[in-house]
């Protein structure tokens, strides 16, 4: 399993917040008399890797958002080659962050020490030069780039591993046991400078629930929380049309089991596609789509949740993205609230429908 291409956007963000402003403005909307305890929101993206488009999606996501999150992994060939981080995080990141906070948004920043394509190896950029988060270099890089994200963006929560049983599961131990080291070191960097901000990882829901790895029934979260102890919050990474045939077959407590209220919780990334993948012998439509965010909402109250995020607000077109990334992308290429050509799919609708009700944490 993978997850989506965070890394493709940093170099066209770096090109394209600089000094740019929103056109649009938030249109006020009557509030639902059923209050939400979650804030909501998606990552920079769009249906190509062009700044036309992604200023095109920003400037339409940012109207049905009260919340973003930044998920990336570092840019290790910059860092490698010499970089400061502190220059590419004030190049890449300031301009969009400084965006956020006048839209009032609470900001999400999620780290990846592994690979975000693939979860079976490193990070694409180490693999080329033969590197890897297993080795103490590169963990230290890794732990800069935390902390100049932290001390410079001031995020309202900071995660330092995403879907950290699923890399588990699927690397080797030596990768995993880097990414273990990695966090935890980086997490007393972190506490070094900054004494407030919540820490956590994200797990991936359908591992945890057996969906995934071949147990069929429900492995939990203790060994990440054993693994990970500086965690205060959990980030969740769930695509469950992969497992399941409808968003009905959800079981209700599918997140607030994984905390059993022991700890906050909020949707890192996740979705449902509006399309067939006959690839993996999935079949949907926009009307399953938009069941999923409905049945969504009953699992979030269940968890008492804080917060749910999308990677992706568009659909994506395959056929804009590099040829050797295409086939990790097929199964992700329809999670988004819009079409590729930003026209709203029915589950825009019921998200709109969410994000009105009164936000009460």
């Amino acid at each position: 399993m993978c997850t989506h291409p965070r890394a493709f956007w940093l170099p066209i963000l770096s090109l394209l917040f600089a000094g740019i402003t929103l056109a649009c403005h938030k249109h006020a909307a009557p509030a639902s008399t059923t209050a939400r305890s979650w804030r909501m929101g998606f990552a920079a993206s769009a249906p190509r890797p062009t700044l036309d488009a992604i200023l095109q999606s920003l400037n339409i996501y940012v109207n049905h958002s009260d919340a973003a999150i930044i998920s990336t992994e570092p840019p290790w060939d910059s860092l490698l080659n010499g970089a400061d981080p502190v220059k590419y995080v004030t190049n890449s990141y300031s301009q969009l962050v400084n965006i956020y906070r006048t839209k009032n948004f609470q900001l999400w920043i999620y780290i990846d020490p592994e690979n975000g394509l693939n979860r079976q190896t490193d990070s694409d950029p180490l693999r080329a030069r033969g590197l890897s988060i297993a080795q103490p270099a590169i963990q230290k890089l890794y732990r800069r780039f935390v902390v100049a994200m932290d001390s410079l963006l001031h995020p309202d929560h900071l995660g330092l591993a995403l879907e950290t049983n699923l890399i588990r599961l699927a690397a080797p131990d030596s990768i995993y046991q880097g990414v273990r080291q990695a966090t935890r070191d980086a997490a007393t960097d972190v506490r070094a400078i900054d004494a407030k901000v919540p820490l956590s990882v994200s797990i991936q829901a359908e591992v945890a629930w057996g969906k995934l790895g071949g147990t069929g029934s429900y492995v939990g979260i203790d060994a990440d929380k054993k693994d990970f102890p500086f965690m205060q919050e959990l980030g969740i990474s769930s695509y469950p049309y992969i497992s399941y045939p409808n968003p009905s077959d959800i079981p209700p407590d599918y997140y607030s089991r994984l905390t059993q209220g022991n700890i906050k919780t909020f949707i890192s990334e996740g979705g449902w596609t509006s399309s067939d993948l006959p690839a993996l012998s999935i079949h949907s439509s926009p009307v399953q789509q938009q069941a999923y965010i409905r049945r969504q909402t009953q699992l979030l109250q269940q968890a008492k949740a804080i917060g749910l995020f999308q990677l992706t607000f568009t659909d994506l077109s395959i056929g804009a993205w590099p040829a050797n990334v295409t086939n990790e992308l097929a199964p992700f290429a329809w999670l988004g609230m819009v079409d590729s050509n930003f026209n709203p799919k029915p589950a825009l609708t019921t998200w709109d429908s969410v994000i009105r009700r009164s936000l009460q944490p």
